[in-house]
């Protein structure tokens, strides 16, 4: 019977969907199940609509909870990572307001940009805590991180311990469908290649039935003249040769050509919302209301979705093997023409053996760049998260795409003070020593 915990269960509609998978797969339905959050009211909701779950799918998992990390992680085969590190306000909320102060705007910041290092360097401390308790505790479990930055996160954990890690996101799996879709082009018999690194990896081949039916897809794409939010990955897919997984309005902001304070009207032109984030949190509570309506309700169910996690977790226990697209350590030159530090989102085997990156060769050299300008702000990242150096906080922030193409040395160096002072209580206590 394995042992799953889930940290960060107070967010309790992922807890649903993620843990339902699993209660939904012949080799969990019997698992032991830790729920762990450090909110206490919001892990109870997760508590009772996941034993609601189980019973109403006649599965015979063994469901707990604890405040705990410690006490949740002893014994445990598989560790899912969903934390999220500082609150809505201050902290997401000034991810956002302080760079606009110089200019600055973000979609989604939580993967790159000013927004993403800050999340990051919240974050990799409580990761690097969670690891060295794991490597204490449950040596040999794997760690599925859910988290963003995914790329940042992942490649912190895998450069900075022992645990065997890989990152997990959804935009792989729903790429080639959702641009099928949106062109009304038919998915069924389509086979993808899909490379590059979290949120901005490459559909380098789209086949229907054997048939190589990218050539229709990019003449669709091109005269498409109803309204739609898919602009930018259009125009990625025109001048750079192909269409990339993260969406539109998230996608635009890890590179320096649409979030222009010279020219304001990109934003309409492209369909392109700033705020994302941070006006997505001020509305949550909506979903807690969901979630005590599914608690009260009889209508509590759930299908298995696409998420990977019980599809990882039933290849290792039934040594059934099954393909991922993972995030993982390019060391072993997976992608070869990306550095061998870099987190890169590859088709990975997951088996009884575990989950082994398949080789995949190299990117379109202009995929390959426009990745790398990427890869240079997370290595950064990390490189700041790991030693601890003020400079290195700059040095990311300088070398962002959009950042650097909008705000001059000072101002970058302005707004990292900032958030380095306000972030105070999160963060490595070497970027405050003299």
């Amino acid at each position: 019977m394995p042992k799953i915990v889930l940290l960060g269960a107070g967010s309790s509609i992922f807890a649903k969907n993620v843990l339902g998978d699993c209660l939904c797969t012949p080799s969990l339905r019997d698992a032991e199940i830790v729920l762990c959050d450090i909110d206490g009211e919001k892990l109870s909701l997760s508590l009772q609509l996941l034993k609601k779950l189980n019973e109403t799918l006649g599965a015979n998992a063994k469901i707990s909870a604890t405040l705990q990390q410690r006490e949740a992680l002893p014994g445990a085969d598989y560790v899912i990572n969903t934390i999220s590190v500082g609150s809505l306000d201050p902290y997401i909320i000034a991810d956002f307001e302080v760079p606009q102060k110089y200019g600055l705007e973000q979609t989604v910041a939580d993967t790159l940009g000013i927004g993403g290092l800050f999340r990051s360097l919240r974050t990799i401390p409580v990761m690097l805590e969670l690891a060295r308790n794991m490597q204490e505790l449950c040596p040999d479990a794997w760690l599925l991180n859910y988290t963003n930055p995914m790329a940042i996160i992942t490649g912190a954990v895998l450069q900075a311990s022992s645990i065997k890690c890989v990152g997990l996101c959804h935009s792989v799996q729903v790429c080639a469908k959702g641009l099928l879709e949106g062109l009304g082009m038919p998915t069924d018999g389509v086979t993808w290649k899909i490379g590059g690194i979290n949120h901005q990896a490459w559909l380098l081949e789209l086949k229907r039935y054997g048939k190589d039916i990218y050539p229709e897809v990019r003449e669709r794409a091109l005269h498409r003249t109803d309204n739609t939010d898919d602009l930018v990955r259009y125009e990625f897919m025109k001048v750079f040769g192909y269409y990339v997984t993260e969406s539109s309005s998230h996608g635009s902001e890890y590179v320096p050509y649409y979030h222009k304070t010279r020219y304001p009207e990109l934003k309409e032109r492209y369909n392109l919302p700033t705020d994302g984030y941070k006006n997505w949190g001020k509305g949550k509570q909506e979903t807690w209301d969901e979630v005590m309506r599914l608690i009260q309700s009889n209508e509590l169910n759930h299908t298995r979705s696409n998420e990977y996690a019980s599809y990882i977790l039933d290849a290792m226990e039934t040594n059934t093997p099954f393909e991922i697209a993972g995030n993982v350590l390019n060391t072993e030159g997976v992608i070869s023409n990306l550095p061998r530090k870099a987190c890169v989102e590859v088709p990975c085997l997951v088996d009884g053996n575990g989950i082994q990156p398949i080789s995949f060769g190299a990117l379109p050299e202009q995929c390959a760049a426009i990745n790398r300008t990427n890869i240079n702000m997370q290595l950064l990242t990390i490189e700041a998260a790991l030693t601890g150096k003020r400079e290195h906080v700059y040095h990311a922030a300088l070398l962002d795409p959009h950042t650097s193409a909008e705000l001059s040395i000072d101002d970058i160096v302005h707004v990292c003070d900032e958030l380095l002072e306000l972030n105070r209580p999160f963060l490595n206590p070497g970027f405050y020593q003299a």
